[in-house]
């Protein structure tokens, strides 16, 4: 999944800033930053797990990605810089995907990307979202949205 996804952004993200607003491990932002992100923001609310994404972050020198131990939405609600990819990897029993995307509009740029993996079927308000790709591996169903132009 991760290598059509980013066969997807295109095999570079040079100069674009990313947020990995559910981060978990970090694989997301951690290979955006390897194909050449300018900043990666990376949001986990579960303290155990950031402090893994601290420690690796500091293991692979990354100085261009940014940790923020704290809720997702509330980071997303406060937040008022733009991004050009947003990854929304949530907990799949959760119903952040539902809360968080209505508040991600003003987030991104003109031209800007959001990622969604889940473990069913989303389907996201066709009058603001424009599936651009969609695919499903085993139970993960996963696509980009790109924000409906008004």
């Amino acid at each position: 999944m991760r290598e059509t996804l980013f066969n997807w952004l295109g095999q570079t993200l040079a100069g674009k800033r990313c947020l990995d607003l559910f981060s978990g491990s970090g694989v997301l932002g951690f290979e955006a930053v390897s194909r050449g992100a300018a900043e990666v923001a990376m949001v986990e609310k579960n303290r155990t797990v950031f402090r893994a994404l601290k420690a690796n972050s500091q293991k692979l020198s990354c100085v261009n990605i940014a940790l923020h131990c704290e809720d997702g939405i509330e980071f997303i609600r406060r937040e008022s810089g733009r991004y050009d990819v947003i990854f929304l990897d949530p907990p799949f029993q959760s119903d952040f995907l539902i809360k968080v995307l209505p508040l991600l509009g003003n987030r991104l740029s003109e031209a800007g990307t959001v990622y969604i993996e889940s473990g069913e079927p989303f389907q996201a308000d066709t009058a603001e979202w424009k599936v651009t790709k969609q695919a499903k591996a085993g139970k993960v169903y996963y696509q980009l949205l790109q924000k409906v132009k008004s």
